[in-house]
């Protein structure tokens, strides 16, 4: 059946278009500002280059971080049913509504030197906090819960007859996970995986909080830019195209996950 074009009223429509350019105004004044004709000379300074190699760097790793746990995290909330399982998923979707800079001061809590953690991890010589391995955990803490609620959704979409149909062929939980249930899930395993890397790469309040702004160890592009803004506006915009070139390369990517058919 086709689609009824509707004309908007005048009171829909001017408001409408009233948030859409506070929206993307912003978006143009850095595209207009940017020092196009020496980008590419800027985007090879070292101190940028540093930057832009730290963040991907550490970004890759707090996404694989987050695999690695996030994963099960999800299968667990959307399989098993468990006394306390709303209280899980409340805490794991935490770290999305509070603030960077307060999930940063909880970090240094719980992993700093005389954190609840942190203190035994010392002892053993392991120091998390104003190191690169804190900015992957720092990024990783606000960055699962993309993945977590990606994968819970997928397998809350995925037909559970197919792995019914695999144990009763005799293959176990963990063969028919792995051959029946990860494929099935694969698509929104990857989407989940790319907003989980896209939110650790722009990550800042509990970076800057927990790992600090040390040059090649902890200063990331956010943390590189917010500095330049002081020292070398230019520096800043640059670092700013790249990161909203990511972003939006990244919705772009996954337009069809989060437009559906619109």
């Amino acid at each position: 059946m086709p689609s009824v074009v509707r004309r908007a009223p005048a009171i829909l429509l001017i408001p409408a278009v009233i948030g859409l350019a506070f929206l993307v105004l912003p978006l143009l004044g850095l595209l207009v500002r940017a020092p196009w004709a020496t980008l590419g000379e800027r985007l090879a300074a070292p101190a940028i280059r540093q930057a832009l190699t730290l963040s991907l760097v550490t970004a890759t790793l707090a996404t694989i971080v987050c695999l690695l746990v996030g994963v099960p995290l999800g299968w667990l909330l959307a399989r098993v049913a468990f006394r306390g399982r709303k209280l899980v998923r409340a805490l794991v979707v935490v770290p999305l509504v509070l603030p960077p800079v307060v999930g940063g001061v909880a970090l240094l809590l719980a992993y700093g030197r005389r954190g609840v953690v942190g203190s035994g991890l010392a002892e053993i010589g392991i120091t998390l906090p104003f190191t690169t391995a804190g900015v992957v955990v720092a990024e990783a803490f606000v960055a699962l819960p993309f993945l977590v609620i990606a994968v819970e959704g997928a397998l809350r979409g995925a037909d559970e007859r197919f792995e019914e149909a695999a144990a009763t062929l005799g293959a176990g939980r963990w063969t028919a996970f792995r051959r029946v249930t990860l494929p099935l899930i694969a698509p929104g395993v990857a989407a989940g995986a790319v907003l989980c890397w896209a939110r650790a790469l722009g990550e800042f309040g509990a970076t800057i909080t927990f790992a600090g702004s040390f040059p090649g160890t902890t200063r990331t592009m956010p943390l590189a830019v917010y500095l330049a803004l002081e020292t070398d506006p230019q520096a800043a915009i640059v670092l700013s195209l790249v990161l909203l070139v990511v972003s939006v390369g990244i919705l772009v990517g996954l337009r069809d996950r989060w437009l559906g058919n619109a």
